[in-house]
């Protein structure tokens, strides 16, 4: 693969790498880790690790004897943890997930999670190359979104159909897949996985007062992708502004229902080491 799957950021901001260290659960992230199969002494691969705070927590997972190398394709993430995370056992280094990772060794255990969704047309390609830096018998997890951003009740007809047609926008244009979720498994079973497994639950789910983390979040999201999509919001006598105000409204209300599935998919590469 080379740089010619490379992308512009959809969330790219200056408050990204805050966004990203805000929303991130331990408690969810553990279960999920565990779930998969992380263990102490694995040499474990953080994929689009962003600042490095998922990284620092996967890393207590793999102790005593772990050693784990997150990577981000953006420099800034990866400066900020490097400043905040590295030490003995964890690295952190800035390459395109997309391209050529041969040069850091092979892995016990791969970690990819929110990470596919932002690469529609080569996700599976991704995948593949992954494959390529797990040891026979290592584990991949794979975890994502689906239906994303488009589950709320009673949100204004304006903004169910603004909604629709910016993740359309988004698939369409900027290579984002509000579907990634339901892929994972086709992915694993054609590359030869054995041992696969699925999990499906909730992400969000919000009703009633919001925490901040979570207003902060979504509110950005809003703000940052919906204005970077080129839609255009028709819906909208004022466009984007009318829009942004209206979703804040709608979201900021705690009479609001909004839910997001997010599937967790695992499996082992097979001990002959070939993947499909």
């Amino acid at each position: 693969m080379t740089d010619m799957f490379a992308y512009n950021y959809l969330m790219e901001s200056d408050q990204e790498t805050l966004r990203l260290k805000l929303k991130t659960d331990r408690a969810t992230l553990e279960k999920q880790a565990k779930w998969a199969g992380i263990k102490p002494g694995m040499r474990v691969a953080d994929i689009g690790c962003g600042a490095g705070k998922t990284t620092f927590y996967l890393k207590k997972l793999i102790e005593p004897g772990g050693e784990i190398v997150g990577i981000d394709n953006s420099k800034i993430r990866i400066k900020d943890a490097n400043h905040n995370f590295k030490s003995d056992s964890i690295h952190f280094l800035c390459k395109n997930a997309c391209n050529s990772l041969d040069d850091i060794g092979e892995f016990d255990f791969i970690w990819v999670r929110f990470l596919l969704e932002y690469h529609r047309l080569t996700s599976f390609e991704i995948v593949r190359n992954l494959t390529k830096i797990l040891k026979p018998g290592g584990i991949i997890c794979l975890i994502d979104l689906d239906h994303n951003c488009l589950n709320h009740f009673e949100a204004p007809e304006a903004l169910i159909r603004s909604l629709a047609g910016l993740m359309n926008e988004l698939e369409t244009n900027k290579n984002f897949d509000p579907y990634a979720g339901r892929k994972l498994y086709s992915y694993l079973y054609d590359l030869n996985f054995e041992n696969i497994d699925v999990d499906l639950y909730a992400h969000h789910l919000f009703y009633g007062e919001l925490n901040q983390s979570n207003i902060f979040n979504w509110i950005t999201k809003a703000e940052v992708a919906a204005k970077q999509s080129g839609y255009d919001f028709n819906e909208f006598k004022g466009g984007f502004n009318e829009f942004y105000e209206v979703f804040k409204e709608f979201f900021l209300n705690p009479r609001r229902f909004t839910y997001t599935p997010v599937i967790t998919c695992r499996g082992r590469k097979s001990l002959n080491g070939s993947p499909g």
